[in-house]
């Protein structure tokens, strides 16, 4: 069925950058609405950024700026290019999509990122 693999994270300093990868199987990452969620210990786990299929974007208030969330149709995956770091972004980013006309989403596995000082 419907598989998201995540690639990109890891230990970065503050003010560093990554790339999170999320390769999408069986479902399409340019007909639905694809997410990135991240989850800190000890706390909710948080919408940071999603992208619709017209294209449209969406950042959490605390990434703006800093985070930019893309797609490549032709390899059918979407990226989270993450820069300027802070140490609470520290968290598992999840990747996600959501098919609408089912009403269902679907989780990746999840990848560390961790920022330090």
């Amino acid at each position: 069925q419907v598989q998201l693999v995540e690639s990109g994270g890891g230990l970065v300093q503050a003010g560093g950058s990554l790339r999170l990868s999320c390769a999408a199987s069986r479902v399409s990452v340019n007909f639905n609405t694809m997410g990135w969620y991240r989850q800190a210990p000890g706390k909710q786990r948080e919408l940071v950024a999603s992208i619709a299929s017209d294209g449209s974007t969406n950042y959490v208030d605390s990434v703006k700026g800093r985070f930019t969330i893309s797609r490549d149709n032709a390899k059918n995956t979407m990226y989270l290019q993450m820069n300027s770091l802070k140490l609470e972004d520290t968290a598992v980013y999840y990747c996600h999509v959501y098919i609408l006309s089912l009403s269902f989403g679907y989780w990746g596995q999840g990848t560390q990122v961790t920022v330090s000082s």
